[in-house]
């Protein structure tokens, strides 16, 4: 019998699981900095599991893939895909962006893997639109061709930052004064946050000390620092004007996403915030964006999912080719 692997593979951890009747199983959590090379480290995962052969696999990468030499941003590995494959003995191997795995995961999630913000119902098949604030803001759009789910891959996120209050244009200008140019990125993100909190601390005057964006997060959530709030309700509010323009670029009538490690640590926040109301506050076009509905991804192994259903996707269109 031959076994299928995924794995997520990010700058700290790498993720890994066994597919069995299309479900994820034997998942393990490593730390990248264990292991030499990504060979060492799969080779590990395959050691713990020495009755099966393993002879497909797929796994999402934080770094770009277009390239058959892979060099991780922010981690030390480097490969080739093709040495990579040939040293583990596999017949397919898949290497996709991380975030086009978060993509590739969104149609299978349902029930309690998603939770929706606000009003809104998806349509089948139509186009997906998904951004993660995180270390960056990743951004990914899916839509349906005649062979499956495809990825519309681009930068989104270091689109222009565009301030739609006063308050946003007072960070736009502290922003713009200290980087020139002011992007999505740099208020829907980690440093997003700390950027937000930093600008509105020194045009109040305040002379607070800096905090981490989990510190900003946590007081808000526990309403313990007042300044706190306010940055994570501007936050909330920027993440749903840019919801709505990622929306609005591809007809994204099948929902928008929210993945990343930041939101879901504040879900309840999120929903009472002003996300949806800014989502939906574009104009003329307002009746047209808001029966478009809005997600948090709260499964931890969407990026394991999503390597599955590209995997699944490319062989079964492989199989239909023969």
């Amino acid at each position: 019998m031959s076994w299928q692997f995924v794995a997520d593979v990010g700058g700290t951890n790498i993720r890994l699981a066994t597919i069995v009747d299309g479900k994820l199983t034997d998942i393990i959590k490593m730390l990248c900095q264990d292991h030499a090379t990504i060979e060492d480290a799969i080779r590990f995962y395959f050691s713990q599991h020495p009755t099966r052969t393993y002879t497909q696999g797929c796994f999402g990468i934080a770094c770009p893939v277009n390239q058959d030499t892979i060099t991780m941003t922010n981690h030390s590995w480097s490969f080739s895909k093709k040495a990579l494959q040939a040293a583990l003995g596999l017949t397919q191997l898949y290497v996709i962006n991380d975030f086009s795995a978060v993509a590739h995961s969104l149609p299978m999630l349902e029930g309690k893997q998603v939770l929706q913000i606000g009003k809104g119902t998806s349509v089948d098949d139509a186009n997906i639109a998904v951004f993660g604030p995180g270390t960056g803001l990743g951004v990914k759009h899916l839509t349906v061709t005649d062979s499956g789910w495809k990825t519309l891959d681009g930068e989104g996120g270091h689109v222009d930052f565009a301030p739609t209050t006063e308050t946003d244009i007072v960070i736009w200008r502290y922003l713009k004064n200290k980087l020139g140019r002011v992007s999505a990125e740099d208020v829907i993100s980690g440093r997003g946050l700390v950027n937000i909190y930093t600008a509105l601390n020194e045009d109040k005057k305040l002379g607070l000390s800096t905090l981490t964006p989990a510190q900003i997060s946590t007081a808000a959530i526990e309403n313990s620092c007042a300044l706190c709030v306010e940055t994570l309700s501007v936050f909330c509010r920027l993440m749903g004007s840019f919801a709505g323009n990622i929306a609005m670029n591809v007809a994204a009538h099948g929902g928008v996403y929210i993945g990343g490690g930041i939101v879901s640590r504040f879900t309840d926040f999120l929903k009472s915030s002003e996300f949806r109301s800014y989502f939906e506050a574009k104009g003329v076009v307002k009746n047209y964006i808001e029966n478009i509905p809005t997600y948090v991804i709260l499964e931890p192994d969407h990026g394991l999912i999503g390597a599955y259903a590209y995997m699944n996707q490319q062989l079964a269109r492989m199989k239909n080719e023969q």
